[in-house]
């Protein structure tokens, strides 16, 4: 009993320390946000208004991806030689870094330059991601799902100041739209690195530097497999829609305005729902909510195949956001029933590689699905990965199952098994 109370006590003071650092990473994640937000709203404008071909209009928000997938293993590195703390404060700084030199690239009129500029954006963007693992750091196995929910809250604050700032700033350096909102956006990167900076993370100990399994071990695991899938499924099906819809409006007549209503309550749905998120996961399981995420983002498609009014885009775009909370939130708490703690950095990282190559793949081909084949088609691209996604989470659940009734039927029964 002095041990259980010992252990229990210990639970509660880690997950206080826990809360006081979902807070702050909550508030960097509002704030990060505006990074992304602004990229997203703005990135196909500005790239066809530089590119040299209408075809080239999404590569800015490619390379954001790019930079996303390129700077997860780093991130992970950096995390276990140095802290998590240390990388946080690198990426805000990278994050102040893209919006100096998106406005710069603006104002001179380069699209290789903004590009690059971008690709920053998406450096800074993979740190961020790693948040939501962070928060889970030293927190007892119920409050994790909560931990990672409400950090991904933070999003919803985002989803309003990324888009306003957009609307407010947009036209104040005429005639260079957008070059104000870039500089905006780099000091609020600013004010974010002064949040991160006060998270309470220590420097990993020497002995967790090189503990734990292979990390090709932990990377086969069925469960591993389907949480994976489900990522690589969910955030680049998202992207695919999200980056080409503001284009499309565009192509389709409607306003700048309209786009960035649409990307804005995108952005809440995709975060708003984080406030319960984990608590459906606790009580109906990830695997239940990662289905119903990747069905609604089905859903969204089936909606973006049903016309082209600014109402069809912006139902699209909140359902979107909503299917992606559901599945990309519940294939991360997944991913945290695979690892120990000792090993978390790496496989994180490793996931989130593999996610965000995969978004960059599809970014490149979204501008060129928009222009040679329409809305239509970046729509209906959608639907064979989620059906797949939903299989191999069926069938890796089902196993689960199956394995844990023959555990229970061997312990009472050992010689009817």
């Amino acid at each position: 009993m002095p041990m259980l109370d010992v252990t229990s006590a210990n639970e509660i003071a880690a997950d206080a320390r826990v809360r006081a650092n979902v807070v702050r990473l909550a508030a960097a994640q509002a704030l990060t946000g505006a990074n992304s937000a602004v990229i997203f709203a703005t990135g196909a404008i500005v790239g066809a208004t530089l590119a040299p071909d209408m075809s080239f209009a999404t590569v800015p928000i490619s390379m954001y991806v790019v930079g996303l997938a390129a700077g997860t293993l780093p991130t992970g590195a950096i995390s276990r030689r140095f802290g998590r703390r240390a990388a946080f404060v690198i990426g805000t700084g990278l994050g102040a870094l893209t919006g100096l030199l998106g406005s710069f690239a603006i104002l001179r009129g380069s699209f290789a330059l903004f590009c690059v500029a971008t690709f920053l954006g998406g450096l800074y963007g993979a740190v961020a991601q790693s948040y939501r693992f962070a928060a889970a750091d030293g927190a007892s196995a119920a409050y994790r799902p909560k931990a990672v929910s409400w950090v991904m809250a933070g999003g919803v604050f985002a989803g309003v100041l990324g888009p306003q700032l957009v609307q407010w700033t947009m036209d104040v350096w005429q005639p260079y739209l957008f070059a104000f909102s870039f500089l905006v956006q780099a000091a609020v990167a600013l004010v974010a690195m002064g949040i991160v900076a006060g998270v309470d993370m220590p420097k990993p100990a020497p002995a967790d530097l090189h503990g734990g399994r292979p990390l090709m071990t932990i990377v086969t695991q069925p469960r591993f497999i389907a949480a994976a899938l489900c990522g690589v499924i969910a955030y680049p099906m998202m992207n695919l829609v999200m980056t080409s819809a503001p284009l499309a409006m565009k192509l389709c007549g409607l306003s700048v305005s309209d786009s960035n209503f649409g990307i804005q309550w995108h952005i809440v749905a995709m975060y708003g729902p984080s406030f319960f998120t984990g608590a459906l996961i606790a009580r109906f399981g990830a695997p239940k909510i990662v289905a119903a995420g990747l069905l609604l983002e089905a859903g969204a498609a089936t909606i973006g195949l049903s016309g082209i009014t600014a109402m069809h885009f912006w139902a699209t775009l909140i359902v979107l956001g909503v299917g992606w909370n559901f599945s990309f939130i519940g294939a991360s708490a997944l991913v945290l029933e695979t690892h120990r703690p000792q090993e978390r950095n790496k496989v994180q990282a490793f996931n989130d590689f593999l996610v965000f190559g995969m978004m960059a793949i599809g970014s490149f081909s979204s501008g060129q699905l928009l222009a040679n084949y329409g809305w239509s088609a970046v729509n209906m691209v959608v639907f064979p990965p989620v059906v797949l996604g939903l299989a191999v989470l069926s069938l890796v659940s089902w196993a689960r199952r199956r394995k844990a009734q023959l555990e229970a039927a061997m312990g009472e029964f050992p010689d009817a098994v």
